[in-house]
């Protein structure tokens, strides 16, 4: 049986939170409402898993009290255009964690929401463990990154050219002929979150020792942007490996998958398997009673 409440962000924006299953606390960024058949059409189109929220829920409650948020859909209904800052975004995880009664938790996030894990291990002592999917947590593309939400920014607020297409009607991967559906205040948000980071050096961040850590992200998971979209390559898979075992020394858990893309890595078909497996390595699921 699930039970909900409210959160309360640094904005003044409420959030709902979704508390399943028993054992340690799990804090999971994910959307739980199904999204309308043609959307989820759309996203598996494009290589996503419309199902993951759902699924992640469903297995990971099996063996840990899981808290759901969906933060990402949260702001992109409530822009915090100005303020979505590495300290806020802490802070807003930590509230979602509060108001489920967690003292202590563990994270998983992907991509962006991989990144706001890294942060949140920075600024809080009751992080037990902390997944990140998509994201790498040395040599992270933050300036490339910010050339691309830049370029998504600048084309928030102009009139879509005479071939642009909504993503629904575009050749997955064709990024140029996509138009930008997006307000000015939601791109705006992650334009200032990565211009926050540009200073942050990922190498020397003091990532608690004794955290549990895992990474993970697709061989293949990088893209090709075009002058339109910032003239960048955004490197996931490819740093990840590069440092894989200065990462395992340090006390990273790492995986390197071949063949998959940052949509492919994300499937809940791939990412549940990681999960449970180091969840279970790491003591953070709850104890099976004797006999």
């Amino acid at each position: 049986m699930a039970d909900t409440v409210e959160a309360v962000l640094h904005d003044g924006s409420s959030i709902t939170v979704t508390m399943q299953g028993d054992g340690p606390a799990l804090l999971l960024p994910v959307r739980l409402e199904p999204y309308p058949r043609a959307e989820a059409g759309t996203i598996r189109k494009w290589g996503g898993d419309p199902d993951l929220g759902p699924a992640l829920v469903r297995v990971l409650s099996g063996s840990n009290r899981v808290i759901a948020a969906d933060y990402e859909g949260h702001r992109m209904a409530h822009p915090a255009a100005d303020t979505l800052s590495p300290d806020n975004l802490a802070a807003d995880l930590l509230a979602i964690a509060d108001a489920a009664g967690a003292d202590v938790f563990g994270y998983y996030g992907y991509s962006w929401l991989a990144l706001s894990g890294l942060q949140l291990s920075l600024r809080t002592d009751r992080l037990r463990a902390l997944a990140m999917g998509g994201f790498p947590p040395v040599e992270g593309p933050y300036r490339s990154m910010l050339a691309v939400t830049r370029a998504a920014h600048a084309m928030s607020g102009q009139e879509p050219g005479p071939s642009a297409a909504p993503v629904a009607d575009a050749e997955p991967g064709d990024w140029d002929s996509v138009s930008v559906q997006t307000t000015e205040a939601q791109t705006r948000q992650f334009v200032t979150l990565y211009e926050a980071l540009q200073g942050f050096d990922d190498v020397t961040a003091a990532v608690p020792r004794g955290l549990p850590r895992l990474a993970f992200a697709g061989a293949d998971d990088h893209i090709d942007y075009s002058p339109q979209w910032g003239g960048v390559q955004v490197q996931i898979g490819e740093p990840l490996a590069r440092h894989q075992e200065e990462l395992i020394a340090a006390g990273w858990d790492v995986q390197v998958l071949p063949g998959l893309d940052h949509l492919g890595a994300m499937h809940s078909s791939v990412a549940l398997p990681l999960l449970t497996g180091w969840l279970r390595k790491v003591g953070w699921v709850r104890q099976q009673a004797a006999g």
